[in-house]
């Protein structure tokens, strides 16, 4: 029966890998060369393999190097997280969010799963609605912290993400091919207004109103069964359908930012923690380039 693998040889592996050098590896970690040399030895010992291919200039992964990486990179986050949350205070007390509803069932979920898990004596409230009733509800002391879209301003915000509104389609449906254009629209809105219908008048696509609705997650409805075009942050864009871009001859709506507005009359230790999380979860946006197209 083969040893079980130490996550301290997993660390000293993942340096090498890291930084393509025994040596480098050994400066990243404090070490002696010849300690993280008899590392790696002793993991391929352990696997019975080798994991690494020795060159001139340093060293690359052989196929079960590679095989190991991405276990190794479970395994030794999966201690630095645990280490990071046992070693933090506990926190308690109330956190009221407000969240687009476009967000609802992508990013929201996994917020509340990694904040609950880290902080289980804290009490959410979430709150989804638009973002001028999140500004209300702030300067109301409804809620604690709003994430609301916001067009560029001369004012100082924490923008979370890059998350622009373009016009989408059923990829089976193809409700975009049709004249007059059937589109989605909110109840009363000023936005659908100003920007979704006007982005259509600027380029003389003529259209009627197929589906109004009072939330993103029935415009995603409309689109997905073919009901009509809808405006969608890019990044929820649901299966089965695709943005219209200038190829099909659309422009996209606007270049929203998705922004962390505050409560004016304070803070506490487990909204800043809320903070720190819905960074980390907005994170991927950028990632993804959901910047705008001009």
């Amino acid at each position: 029966m083969l040893p079980p693998l130490d996550s301290d040889l997993m660390r000293g592996f993942l340096a090498v890998v890291e930084t393509g050098s025994v040596t480098r590896a050994a400066d990243q970690l404090g070490r002696t060369q010849s300690a993280i040399s008899m590392q790696i030895r002793k993991l391929e010992d352990s696997l019975g393999q080798s994991i690494f291919v020795r060159e001139p200039r340093g060293v690359s992964l052989t196929e079960r190097g590679k095989q190991l990486l991405p276990y190794a990179q479970r395994v030794v986050g999966l201690l630095d997280e645990a280490a990071t949350t046992l070693r933090e205070k506990p926190l308690s007390g109330p956190v009221r969010v407000g969240i687009p509803d476009e967000y609802v069932q992508s990013i929201l979920p996994a917020v509340l799963a990694s904040f609950s898990q880290r902080h289980p004596e804290t009490q959410v409230t979430i709150r989804c609605d638009f973002s001028a009733p999140q500004i209300a509800a702030l300067n109301a002391d409804k809620i604690d912290l709003a994430v609301i879209y916001e067009g560029y301003s001369g004012d100082e915000v924490e923008v979370l993400a890059v998350d622009p509104t373009v016009w989408v389609t059923s990829i089976a449906h193809a409700q975009h091919l049709r004249e007059p254009l059937p589109v989605s629209i909110y109840f009363s809105s000023d936005w659908c207004r100003d920007y979704a219908l006007h982005s259509l008048e600027q380029i003389g696509v003529s259209y009627h109103p197929a589906f109004e609705c009072d939330t993103s997650a029935n415009m995603r409805s409309a689109v997905m069964n073919g009901i009509a075009v809808a405006p969608l942050a890019r990044s929820s864009i649901p299966p089965g359908c695709r943005e219209l871009t200038d190829e099909d001859g659309f422009i996209p709506i606007d270049n929203a930012r998705v922004v962390l507005r505050r409560n004016p009359a304070g803070s506490s230790t487990a909204i800043e923690a809320m903070v720190t999380t819905l960074r980390d979860a907005f994170c991927p946006l950028s990632d993804k380039g959901l910047q705008y197209r001009s």
